[in-house]
């Protein structure tokens, strides 16, 4: 941890649009997902699929940024809040239809190819003639389930945002996005701590996510996430910070259970102190 800081191209076209429920900057756009991925940065997905509602194993959009990327976006001048709704219903509207047609035809697909399977299976179980009879039976049938199937829109499945969470779009709930930046005010010396290693790391190369069921700050991995398992478990702290010794070796135990090196992190003098800690049994 001691190689100098590598330069990185933090110029990008493209600036993210933010939305807010309450204080929390979300990203929904797809295009942004993909902006922010490219700047090294990986936020944590909060909703549900359209098709597998009723699990979170795999999650979707909205995107939830940390304070220390939402931060780090605004110093590079990546990020905008994105205009109330009613500034702009009647394209809003428009881009509403066309998604909604756009689910409709896929949705229209995927419902034929279930009748289809469905309706092959029931032949197949049902007729014990010979093969060929078989086959051209379910060559008409099939043709005519193409000829006459017709997905009703009283069926199309839609995702909606709820009140109750905040995300309705209404002008009162949307004026949260005339913010000036900062959106959420960092103030303490453990947040400035923890936005100093953060963008001391992410210089370095490293991707960081949350640490928060690790007792850390940060889990810092090498490359992407999806490909990568987290190496270490950064713990913020400042330079003239107390630290009590069962805490230490809580954490170090930790990171050992989970085969991660715990990482010391203290800004000092313009730059970042790492002390890592490694868990080697009782004496």
């Amino acid at each position: 941890m001691d190689e100098p800081p590598c330069k990185q191209d933090l110029s990008s076209s493209h600036v993210v649009g933010l939305s807010l429920c309450n204080s929390a900057p979300l990203l929904w756009r797809s295009e942004d997902l993909r902006s922010l991925r490219s700047q090294g940065l990986v936020g944590a997905l909060l909703g549900s699929l359209p098709r597998t509602p009723r699990q979170n194993v795999r999650l979707g959009r909205p995107l939830l940024l940390l304070p220390e990327e939402e931060r780090l976006l605004s110093e590079r001048h990546a990020a905008a809040a994105l205009p109330p709704a009613d500034q702009d219903a009647e394209g809003a509207e428009l881009v509403q239809e066309a998604e909604q047609q756009r689910s409709y035809e896929e949705q229209s697909v995927l419902a034929l190819e279930d009748r289809k399977s469905a309706l092959l299976q029931a032949m197949t179980s049902s007729h014990t003639s010979e093969s060929g009879s078989v086959d051209e039976a379910q060559r008409q049938r099939l043709d005519a389930l193409d000829q006459s199937f017709t997905f009703p829109r009283s069926a199309l499945a839609v995702q909606l945002s709820t009140a109750r969470a905040g995300l309705t779009h209404c002008p009162e709930s949307r004026a949260f996005l005339q913010a000036d930046w900062p959106i959420r005010a960092q103030a303490g010396p453990h947040c400035q701590a923890r936005y100093q290693v953060f963008r001391d790391l992410r210089g370095r190369g490293f991707y960081l996510t949350s640490a928060g069921k690790f007792g850390g700050d940060f889990l810092v991995y090498p490359g992407d996430p999806l490909r990568f398992h987290a190496h270490f478990i950064a713990v913020c702290l400042s330079a003239d910070e107390p630290v009590c010794l069962l805490d230490l070796l809580s954490v170090a135990r930790l990171g050992s259970n989970v085969k991660k090196t715990v990482l010391l992190c203290s800004p000092a003098g313009g730059g970042v102190l790492y002390t890592s800690l490694q868990w080697s049994g009782m004496i």
